[in-house]
Order: C-alpha cells, then structure tokens, then sequence
C-alpha cells in the first residue's frame, strides 16, 4: 500500500477554508466533497486521502475554527489586570466570537443538522462551548485559589458567566435582528454582567 504523503499546514489551511464556505452556503447535508475539492484547489483523491468521510472534514473544520477563536478568548491575561477587568475582556472576547460571521455560520449549519446527524453536534459542542467552559472554569478555579473569588464550582460558574454575557445579543442575532448599536450594547451587556457575577462571587474586601 502506497504511503500517504502529510498533509502540510498550508494544505491543510486550503481544504479547510474551501470547506468553510461550502458548508456556509450549502450547509451540511448539501455540502459536496466534490465541491469542496474544487473550491480548494484540491483533487478529489487528496481530499479523501486525508479527511475519509464529509463528517470527518466538518469536525475538522469545526475544531479548527474553534480553537483558532478560542485562542484569542483566553490568551494571555494582562497581569495588571483586576478580577473584575479580567472578567469584562473574557467576556467582550467570547460575545464578540459569538456575534461573528463565522461564529453565526457553524451554530446555524449545526443546529439545521443536528436532529440528522446528532454526530456533527457533538463535535461542535466538544469543540466550542465544553472547551470554553472548561478553560474558564480553570481560570476561575486558579482565581478561587489565590482568594479573589468564592467559586465552590467553577464548571457551573462559567456556564453560568457566559450565559449572562449573551442577555439582548445572542437571540436577536440568531434571527437576524440585530441593530447598529450592537457594539455599544456588547460593552453594557458585559459591564452588567460582571457586575451581577461578583455579587454572588466576589469577595469582599
């Protein structure tokens, strides 16, 4: 048998990106690999080669995607930061990913397909909301211990952080209802948010 040759990160960028806008615009189940082949400048052989099956290549694209956008979330804290500074900028990041093209694009594509192919909505879930809440859930676990905040179940307490940072935005962007002044709303959402977190997790000084 024919050694496979590695897919180069470049390569690997190109089918993913061609991936990306076939299931944008033809969603799950209308999605070609024939299609995405063509669009990424890939023959059809390669494609298989590499990814063997249509929902091997969305959990790609779906894991990539969210752990490029999660990066950004969660990168490196300014130290100078306070809990409470901290929190607003974690929860600009995550709303801003939300509100996103790409982040509306893979929610509709997997909620269309979810009750069809429970599969696809498994990776994503694993790929973007669990690995967020758990990367939180370590970072208010880390904060719980030097005695910032009072947080007996961090996994709950950042479900609970993003929940409250997605009041006025998430709904009305789901159906397209959103308005010109989402990023000012973003900033309020948020502020209201952390304040409302810290009454019931801060601690006093």
């Amino acid at each position: 048998m024919l050694a496979i040759d590695a897919l180069s990160p470049e390569k690997r960028a190109q089918i993913l990106e061609g991936a990306a806008q076939i299931f944008a615009e033809d969603g799950y189940e209308g999605a070609s690999m024939s299609r995405i082949a063509a669009i990424a400048n890939v023959s059809k052989g390669t494609l298989y080669n590499h990814f063997e099956s249509k929902a091997q290549l969305f959990s790609a694209y779906i894991e990539a995607a969210c752990a490029r956008n999660l990066c950004q979330v969660f990168a490196a804290s300014d130290e100078s930061l306070d809990v409470a500074a901290a929190l607003a900028r974690i929860g600009r990041r995550m709303v801003e990913m939300m509100l996103s093209d790409l982040g509306l694009t893979i929610y509709r594509v997997v909620v269309a397909e979810a009750r069809k192919f429970p599969e696809l909505a498994r990776a994503f879930y694993n790929a973007g909301p669990a690995r967020a809440i758990d990367e939180m859930a370590r970072w208010l676990a880390a904060r719980a211990e030097e005695g910032t905040l009072a947080v007996a179940d961090p996994s709950f307490a950042a479900e609970q952080f993003f929940c409250l940072c997605q009041t006025r935005l998430w709904l009305r962007y789901k159906l397209n209802l959103q308005d010109a002044s989402a990023e000012t709303s973003i900033d309020e959402v948020v502020s209201a948010s952390v304040s409302m977190f810290l009454n019931t997790y801060g601690v006093n000084s």
